[in-house]
């Protein structure tokens, strides 16, 4: 069944309902929870049921020591269960012994484990909708090197998790360890999209006028799908490294190199998973730029911006980037949100589809392809 084609009535249908959703939300993803559940109750009231809200209470106090519990302040019994967690909000902080320490994707995580310890057994099923994937970064083993995605999501298929929801993994290629649970991996491609039209509504996607760059070889497979659904051209940048050194856990990049045809007068599109420090992202637009690209927009379904935003005020500044494209997926700085070159795309009902779906087993395969939409989308622009 398409879920394009379904109304809301099928959403809360108790035929095929399997149970009564719950939400919980993890420390630090009670913003995104609350989206969720606010599309879930107006889909709910549509067909007369109404639902103060979706969500069950929940903490994770700790003590003195650091030490911590997962208390669910609700019943869950027989309940199909979603746990939304952002192991990248670390705006949260605890008191350790007198000092304020900020929370890393390491608490979040045990965090999330605390809070399916305290309803196993007791509901119905457990989803985690987790759209930045804890360790993700991490998916692969360079000589004596842990595995700490793989090893977390065997973790949680242990516990009684069965279907994890993410978006844009670093590598997709890790869901091979849980062969066994179901495991969706989500581009919010028509999202972004959607987005960028309504701050851009000129915007020519011609191949004369717009083409899309892969900012290395790594993110070239999310850049070709952009090209392919848009009917544009695709170019690359790829990566040489000095791998004699080790800078801040990485080798550090000696060059961009280009593959492409010329940019000289257009506007160029890269997308990527995360813009860390943001540096690689910098520098592949002022190699466009040098090579004449008239707007270069960015896309990173994580924003995390992790050393700042003066260089890309100064970026903007200079008329080196145009616009940066970042979901509500993960935390962001209150001070990005105010950035008039930022542009913010809503994922949360995207996640709302989801949540639906899996509750009535419905097919999550028209979601996860957006190419109806975008073709409706770039239709409705003439």
């Amino acid at each position: 069944m398409s879920i394009n084609s379904v109304l809301p009535s099928e959403f809360f249908n108790p035929k095929t309902q399997v149970a009564e959703i719950a939400l919980i939300a993890c420390p630090g993803a009670e913003e995104l929870t609350k989206q969720i559940d606010e599309h879930l109750k107006t889909w709910a009231k549509e067909v007369g049921i109404e639902k103060d809200t979706f969500i069950i209470d929940c903490a994770c106090p700790r003590f003195q020591s650091g030490d911590a519990k997962g208390l669910v302040k609700q019943s869950v019994r027989g309940d199909d269960i979603f746990f939304v967690v952002d192991p990248g909000n670390y705006s949260l902080t605890y008191n350790l012994f007198g000092h304020e320490n900020h929370m890393s994707p390491d608490d979040h995580f045990a965090n999330l484990k605390r809070l399916i310890q305290a309803v196993a057994g007791r509901s119905h099923r457990m989803t985690v909708i987790m759209p930045s994937l804890y360790g993700g970064r991490q998916h692969r083993r360079m000589v004596r090197e842990s595995l700490d995605c793989a090893v977390a999501l065997q973790e949680l298929q242990s516990m009684g998790v069965q279907n994890i929801i993410t978006f844009d993994a670093h590598d997709p290629r890790l869901m091979n360890a849980v062969p066994l649970m179901s495991f969706d991996n989500v581009m919010p491609t028509y999202q972004v999209m959607k987005t960028l039209l309504s701050h851009m509504p000129d915007l020519s996607f011609h191949k004369d006028n717009f083409i899309v760059i892969s900012p290395d070889e790594g993110a070239i497979s999310r850049n070709m799908y952009f090209s392919s659904v848009l009917g544009c051209n695709l170019g690359m940048f790829y990566k040489r490294r000095d791998y004699t050194r080790v800078v801040n856990g990485r080798n550090p990049i000696v060059a961009h190199e280009y593959l492409g045809e010329s940019v000289e007068g257009k506007t160029v599109f890269i997308a990527d998973d995360i813009i860390a420090s943001g540096e690689s992202m910098l520098e592949v637009a002022q190699e466009l730029k040098k090579r004449g690209a008239k707007h270069i927009i960015a896309n990173a379904t994580f924003p995390l911006f992790t050393s700042g935003l003066a260089k890309f005020d100064k970026m903007v500044e200079e008329g080196v980037v145009t616009a940066v494209l970042g979901t509500n997926l993960t935390y962001r700085k209150p001070e990005l949100l105010e950035r008039s070159w930022y542009f913010d795309v809503d994922c949360s009902k995207y996640c709302a589809y989801f949540v639906a779906a899996i509750n009535h087993e419905m097919s999550v395969g028209s979601i996860i392809d957006p190419i109806k939409k975008i073709a409706a989308l770039l239709e409705a622009r003439g």
